[in-house]
């Protein structure tokens, strides 16, 4: 998805029944074509889609000659499953040696490293659970959490899309290509880096810290009369501005939190008397008070961020087709350039949508194209592109 934000020409092949979150939605009321659900068009826009039955000698054929001038190819199949296909990274490499194999499982693949765990499945729950996520997040010591949005899915795959890059990008001046690997699990574990080294260097095994951090106060969330607010003031200057600013002069000359170590040493005093202080106001008064004065910033929910200001000027909410009905709305593109902009410029594809115009780029006719369709070899969206969707 990043990959195709940004310019890249993204081909997503599907099985003749189609990726397995197209059709699970959720959907709105009164979408009658439900042709895509809000996740894959979250996920899946910018991409064009074909539609291959990659376990007949057909499919694999026209998949290697896709292959043959692609960039790279990216996969998150069980191990295995490639190789099974007879499309390992090693077949494909005689093809284009030049091509970047992109794989992304949830403990890695033996090529770069044999986990013990090569075999398990995985989803985003595990790879919180055994890349130490959930381990440091919880509201108590004894409440390990799941963190709310699927972390380890976009994490590893972010990674990926930097490690995808990175070796075309080598390709490019070597002609070499490689085998591009990322597990899950490591893509969590190394977001996770400071209980790595908070173990090793401290003897440490961290745990769930609440709203708060383990060595910096006032670092974390607070209450507000209408809600949350965050606020990180554990700096000298910063402190003594807060403390003014919530009428709480009490506060900044406490012996027992004057200075930063003061603070962190006494951090659970400091965070209940700082939330009797600003539970008297209301986000907005605290807005008022604190921002742009410290770091300081509301707990927002997705309607309060629908409707702010920044978000408007950033374009990262943005609108997509949505067939059956009117237009919605996916989350837009973070990273912002100025020659080469990235955006979102069309929703996510039908299945097969894109089938005959990727199979005449092959070389193939219009009759070849029709006899492989009525094979099953590959499907394409002609029954939706017939009622105008």
């Amino acid at each position: 998805m990043v990959l195709a934000d940004h310019g890249a020409q993204v081909t997503k092949i599907e099985p003749p029944e189609g990726d397995v979150t197209r059709s699970a939605g959720p959907f709105r009321d009164g979408d009658n074509v439900r042709a895509v659900g809000g996740y894959f068009q979250s996920v899946d826009r910018n991409k064009r889609s074909i539609c291959l039955d990659l376990k007949t000698e057909d499919g694999k054929r026209l998949f290697k000659e896709l292959v043959r001038d692609a960039d790279a190819v990216t996969e998150n199949f069980r191990a295995g499953v490639m190789e099974r296909l007879g499309l390992s990274y090693e077949v494909l490499r005689d093809i284009n040696p030049r091509l970047v194999y992109g794989a992304l499982r949830g403990f890695g693949d033996r090529r770069t490293g044999a986990s013990p765990y090569h075999d398990w499945p995985a989803y985003d729950v595990v790879a919180q659970a055994m890349g130490g996520l959930m381990a440091i997040t919880g509201p108590d010591a004894e409440t390990p959490t799941k963190v709310g949005p699927g972390i380890g899915d976009i994490v590893p795959g972010l990674m990926l899309g930097f490690g995808v890059l990175a070796a075309v990008h080598h390709a490019r001046r070597t002609g070499i290509g490689q085998f591009v690997d990322v597990s899950m699990v490591d893509a969590v574990l190394a977001v996770c880096e400071r209980m790595v080294w908070q173990h090793s260097v401290q003897g440490l095994t961290p745990g769930p810290e609440g709203n708060h951090h383990p060595f910096l106060c006032p670092f974390g969330m607070f209450s507000a009369a209408d809600g949350y607010v965050t606020i990180a003031a554990h700096q000298d200057e910063f402190f003594a501005i807060l403390c003014k600013a919530i009428d709480a002069p009490g506060l900044a000359s406490d012996p027992r939190y004057a200075s930063r170590i003061d603070r962190t040493d006494n951090r659970y005093h400091l965070i209940a008397d700082l939330n009797r202080h600003t539970g008297r106001f209301s986000k907005a008064e605290l807005i008022q008070r604190l921002a742009g004065r410290i770091p300081f910033g509301p707990v927002m929910n997705i309607s309060e961020i629908m409707a702010d200001p920044h978000f408007v000027a950033r374009q990262m909410i943005v609108d997509v087709e949505q067939p059956g009905t009117t237009p919605i709305q996916v989350a837009g593109v973070p990273i912002k350039m100025t020659v080469t902009p990235g955006g979102v410029r069309r929703r996510s594809p039908l299945l097969g949508e894109d089938t005959r115009v990727r199979l005449r780029e092959l070389g193939l006719s219009d009759e070849e194209i029709q006899a492989l369709i009525d094979r099953r070899v590959a499907v394409a969206a002609d029954k939706l592109e017939r009622q105008g969707t």
